[in-house]
């Protein structure tokens, strides 16, 4: 579809898309960085990957073993 449109009307659409992302609330990175950090260290004693999984719930545990001869 955008090889199709001109280069004025290419330059139209970021002009309304730049329009858009400026109402955006911004915030500084020093504030919203801990506050990722903050929901992150909340969050790591339930993810899986840093927790692990209980082998009665695991889905990609082994159900068998394979020997080649």
């Amino acid at each position: 579809m955008a090889q199709e449109l001109s280069e004025k009307e290419l330059l139209r659409m970021e002009v309304e898309q730049l329009k858009k992302e400026m109402k955006n609330p911004r915030a500084p990175i020093s504030k919203t960085g801990k506050e990722i950090k903050d929901y992150v260290e909340a969050q790591a004693g339930n993810h899986p990957l840093l927790k692990g999984v209980s082998e009665d719930k695991n889905p990609c545990k082994e159900k068998g073993t394979c020997m080649i001869n």
